[in-house]
């Protein structure tokens, strides 16, 4: 089974933004040699405790000090920005480490509504022109705009030898019928979803039109899990990022990612710990053989081709630990 990650770069209760940004390097390092298939970075603004502004960025430092996994955006969110700058900018990715990028895009807004206006004056249309946006972005990573089109002579330069690869993230029917039509990869984000992920997928395969003739419909379905080497330290592990959403909630995200024993002691209302409870529904959380049954099981029953873990921990040897007792018990 192929399994990946999706890093968040969250800022612990303990640590700097640039501490944060390091971390994922260094996971992302610890990822390529476990065997891990790609190590994606999200796009975040303005949420407190997420370093995770600008994945283009953390690509390219991360590009930089890993050599063979493959890198990508988890997910670009494509209404905010001209489709022909992301491809310029993914081409320069691409050609800097050529064989290795993924260009995943996204509709959502990625913060509050401040945030949003302060990046994108008519957000709303630009989401209601999403398909128009992504086959704009196909045509300028593919070089094959129609003769007649006003942008047949515009160049995403650098060309790279190959495009990066494009890939739709999303948690409705409505992305899994856009990724089918457009012939690309879908991403379903099953941790942060109230839908019906198989029928999705099922509606993504079984509308699926390849963008090239030698494309095949490819699903990676991204979970949230940690993994530990008992069920009891895997659940105090995940109690301190289950705290920090509660935080969050409250305006009190800034403060980072809690300790474990600070998240032990914080205080909650009943009201709070029923929303817990059923936020940590969402997460796989035990030991390695707990959480490498639950994954398969996953997989099979989404007749998933791979698997992408995103895990949030205090501590960032608990992250790597994580990531590594799930890499031993699935034999990467």
């Amino acid at each position: 089974m192929k399994v990946s990650i999706l890093d968040l770069s969250p800022i612990a209760s303990s640590q700097s933004p640039k501490e944060a940004l390091q971390y994922s390097a260094r996971l992302a390092q610890a990822a390529e040699a476990l065997g891990y298939q790609r190590f994606w970075v999200s796009e975040h603004h303005d949420l407190p405790g997420l370093a995770s502004s600008a994945p283009e960025v953390l690509i390219s430092y991360i590009g930089a000090q890993t050599k063979t996994i493959r890198l990508g955006s988890g997910a670009v969110l494509l209404p905010h920005y001209k489709p022909y700058k992301v491809a310029e900018v993914f081409h320069t990715l691409e050609t800097l480490f050529p064989g290795r990028i993924d260009v995943g895009v996204g509709r959502a807004p990625g913060g509050s509504a401040e945030a949003t206006n302060a990046l994108n004056n008519n957000f709303l249309q630009k989401v209601a022109n999403m398909p128009e946006l992504v086959e704009e972005l196909l045509h300028f990573l593919y070089e094959d705009f129609p003769d007649d089109h006003p942008f047949h002579h515009v160049q995403a330069a650098p060309v790279p030898n190959e495009p990066p690869v494009p890939w739709l993230l999303g948690t409705s029917k409505k992305s899994a019928a856009l990724a089918a039509e457009k012939g690309i990869g879908y991403v379903f984000g099953e941790f942060m979803s109230n839908q019906d992920g198989k029928d999705l997928i099922k509606t993504y395969k079984n509308n699926f039109s390849p963008l090239r003739k030698r494309d095949t419909s490819y699903v990676i379905v991204t979970v949230s899990a940690v993994c530990a080497e008992t069920t009891d330290k895997a659940e105090a592990i995940a109690q301190s990022a289950l705290v920090w959403g509660i935080q969050r909630d409250k305006g009190e995200g800034q403060k980072g990612v809690p300790a474990i024993e600070d998240a032990q002691e914080y205080p909650l209302t009943a009201k709070e710990k029923a929303t817990l409870a059923k936020r940590k529904q969402k997460m796989f959380i035990g030991d390695s053989d707990t959480i490498s049954n639950q994954l398969q099981d996953l997989a099979q029953e989404y007749q998933a081709d791979e698997i992408m873990i995103n895990t949030v921990a205090h501590d960032i040897e608990h992250r790597i630990q994580s990531y590594e007792q799930i890499a031993q018990a699935l034999s990467l």
